[in-house]
């Protein structure tokens, strides 16, 4: 519970940032559309202004994605390595809106290679939704932030890597000051199900920082956007054995969000993935994450 009481605190307290930087800005011209007018959704708590579900935000690689997303497809490799053992895992993933709501599925596949021997399988197939839940948006808009909420529930199938059943209540927000985005996203992790890890409970976090340069500041043909990113994921265990075992990955990538191809815009991005502290450091020494995301 304290942890849920933390994420919302971060959310709020961002969102009070947000609102005094806006604050400060005493000199900014009149927006085109008045604020007052702008407002709706329940409790006149979400603001047509945001740009949360036009692109403004960079799809996350190691975290998970929270934007607004009307019709997307992805295909994902990460491949990692400590020492002998290596990991791969491909993902397929599509996401759609309905409104301001966005559902999600994701179906991974698994190789673990140690001492010789591989153990594959597909892991658990997730299903998800989010929904924003307030926005504010300063007078011209440098300042854009969106607070929400979302859950996701991983099926298990039965392989040698899919035992538990997972269910991961969240809470995000999402960021912009100018060029600069910053997504944020917290959950609560509960496996239940048979075996050693049934009952295991995690807090998962995620930031990622990203910078989004426009073509004419940096005319590369045929590309739109180029966004460095830089992300942080974390697990921290809450019971069992482990209890307080807390694993920091980083990820120093770039995303290029390239012209359209009639209604399809290939968004490739690849990754350095390293471990930022010592829990990490035991399961993963380096990796690499390459990501093609296909906007519709």
């Amino acid at each position: 519970m304290k942890y849920l009481l933390m994420t919302i605190c971060i959310g709020a307290l961002a969102n009070e940032c947000a609102r005094a930087a806006a604050t400060n800005d005493l000199t900014s011209r009149a927006s085109t559309e008045p604020i007052g007018n702008s407002r709706h959704g329940l409790f006149g708590w979400l603001d047509s202004r945001s740009g949360y579900g036009a692109g403004v935000f960079p799809e996350p690689f190691l975290v998970d994605d929270s934007d607004l997303e009307t019709g997307e497809g992805r295909f994902d490799w990460l491949h990692t390595e400590a020492g002998g053992p290596k990991t791969d895992m491909v993902k397929a993933e599509v996401e759609k809106g309905f409104g301001l709501m966005t559902l999600e599925l994701e179906v991974p596949y698994e190789w673990d290679t140690a001492d010789g021997s591989t153990t594959s399988g597909f892991d658990n197939v997730s299903v998800g939704a989010r929904y924003p839940i307030y926005q504010y948006v300063s007078r011209e808009g440098f300042v854009d932030s969106t607070a929400g909420v979302g859950v996701e529930l991983g099926i298990p199938n039965g392989s040698s890597v899919s035992k538990n059943t997972e269910l991961v209540p969240k809470v995000f927000n999402d960021l912009k000051i100018g060029d600069f985005t910053l997504q944020s996203i917290f959950g609560y992790s509960t496996l239940f199900g048979p075996g050693p890890d049934g009952g295991l409970q995690t807090f998962e976090y995620g930031f990622v920082l990203g910078y989004t340069i426009d073509h004419k500041h940096f005319p590369v043909p045929g590309v739109r956007q180029v966004i460095p990113v830089f992300e942080m994921a974390g697990e921290r265990e809450m019971n069992h054995a482990d209890a307080g075992h807390n694993s920091v990955l980083g990820n120093a990538a770039i995303r290029m969000n390239l012209k359209a191809i009639g209604r399809i815009q290939p968004r490739p991005g690849v990754g350095f993935v390293f471990p930022m502290n010592s829990g990490a450091r035991e399961e993963i020494h380096w990796g690499v994450f390459t990501s093609m995301v296909f906007e519709f």
